[in-house]
């Protein structure tokens, strides 16, 4: 499948060890955007991992409380309860504090230095799927 920057994401395959169903690393995927994380569930879906998805991070809290999550990878922007937020409740909690977080912006990382803090990686939108994907291995081996 060729995406919307002309990259196949077919190369997702080779950034990440073959993992059957029953292992699969299970990523949040907290976006407001629809059509973007559609996209990025489907660069993950078809890199091997489980993927939960949310709109907003009240939702992605909600998930995170209630279903077994290896990675997060949020957005900085979103309605109801925003990336930031999301990440100070994960780092706040005893059973969260550990989870890799990694926060996608169309804002510069230098304007948000003490939020990005929170973080494990912060990257700039637009991403390209092989760079999400090789932030995400290089997470989960911490």
């Amino acid at each position: 499948m060729i995406t919307p920057e002309g990259l196949d994401i077919s190369k997702a395959d080779i950034l990440h060890p073959a993992k059957t169903p029953g292992n699969a690393q299970c990523v949040l995927l907290a976006e407001d955007d629809p059509a973007l994380r559609r996209y990025l569930e489907v660069v993950l879906q078809r890199a091997g991992y489980a993927v939960v998805s949310a709109a907003d991070g009240l939702e992605a809290m909600k998930l995170l409380l209630s279903t077994r999550v290896d990675v997060v990878v949020t957005d900085a922007v979103m309605p109801n309860l925003d990336g930031y937020e999301l990440c100070r409740f994960m780092r706040s909690s005893k059973h969260l504090s550990e989870l890799p977080i990694i926060l996608l912006s169309a804002l510069d990382p230098r304007n948000a230095v003490s939020e990005s803090e929170q973080v494990d990686v912060f990257l700039s939108k637009p991403v390209s799927p092989e760079v999400l994907l090789a932030r995400i291995v290089e997470v989960s081996q911490r």
